[in-house]
């Protein structure tokens, strides 16, 4: 078999090639700490690495979205509280009212009442971020509009939201959502925190009866009507603190478990992706090595002619 001249010096080119190749190679991975960054380095890792980074960027978005709920079911619970407390103080009046009063005294706790609904109306249209807590889906309008007479007493209060309540993703297959709707009487569905014909609660309505009732000096229907519908508009007000702060704890538990999945990510696409430096550092020296011995065995060969081989 004939050798040509130029066998040599392309099987050493090529090999001098192929070890400077590695030797950049690991001397990238020594200085990013990366042993993958191409698909073409390890194309099982880098599959690997790319569904753990997906994952992660998935879980940093229910993150975002457990964060815009826990703003969300924050404000909605001091509205919520506040409402509870004007209940409080309307139940008060209820309870004060008895027939010991005089009118005057009566058209006193009357106008208190009126105040204490335009307060509650108010808070009742709170926002966050210019949308509306309790309209249900409908949140670029207020919950409630009020009607007034010539003397400024309350005459109605109107629900403009729907019955249907947003929710986000917080894990995979997981939706949950902090809003409150203001009313339902479909007797299905969520309920309403002011008004509920399946529990009795009708807010307005009732601290609207109870200011026509202090007007009129209707103390017998105060004692055996508004007292007890404001009773149960305080429960319901108490179900929904207690349903809202279930909500926030579990908003709460899920960001945890997120936090820890992505510290968990972090380290599973270190494992794939990292180099071993020591490893590395002892790869690349024998590389270098081999290239310098490469280098110097061609010096000799090719310094050599067919007269040193005659001598």
């Amino acid at each position: 078999m004939r050798v040509t001249a130029n066998t040599f010096p392309n099987s050493l080119l090529q090999q001098l090639n192929s070890l400077s190749q590695r030797q950049n190679k690991l001397q990238n991975q020594a200085a990013t700490g990366q042993r993958v960054q191409l698909p073409e380095d390890d194309p099982v890792a880098m599959h690997r690495v790319l569904d753990l980074q997906a994952e992660g960027k998935a879980v940093n978005q229910y993150q975002r979205n457990i964060a815009r709920l826990q703003e969300v079911a924050t404000d909605s619970f001091t509205s919520i509280k506040a409402l509870k407390t004007v209940s409080d103080r309307a139940r008060e009046i209820s309870i004060s009212a008895d027939g010991l009063k005089s009118q005057d005294e009566l058209n006193i706790f009357a106008n208190e009442v009126t105040q204490l609904i335009k307060r509650a109306v108010h808070t009742v249209n709170a926002k966050n971020q210019g949308d509306y807590l309790f309209s249900g889906t409908l949140s670029d309008q207020a919950a409630y509009v009020m009607t007034t007479d010539a003397n400024g007493n309350v005459t109605g209060v109107t629900y403009q939201g729907n019955t249907t309540l947003a929710e986000s993703e917080i894990a995979s297959g997981v939706t949950l959502g902090p809003y409150t709707i203001g009313e339902n009487n479909s007797g299905s569905g969520p309920r309403g925190l002011i008004t509920d014909n399946r529990v009795g609660a009708d807010f307005f309505n009732h601290l609207i009866s109870l200011q026509n009732n202090l007007l009129a000096g209707n103390v017998a229907a105060i004692e055996t009507t508004d007292r007890a519908n404001l009773s149960q508009d305080e429960d319901n007000f108490l179900y929904h603190l207690g349903t809202n702060g279930a909500i926030q704890s579990r908003l709460e538990t899920t960001n945890a478990i997120a936090d820890q999945r992505t510290d968990t990510l972090e380290v599973l696409v270190s494992k794939e992706a990292d180099a071993d430096l020591a490893e590395t550092l002892v790869r690349l020296n024998q590389t270098q090595t081999a290239y310098q011995a490469a280098l110097q065995s061609a010096g000799k060969i090719l310094g050599s002619s067919l007269l040193d081989y005659l001598r």
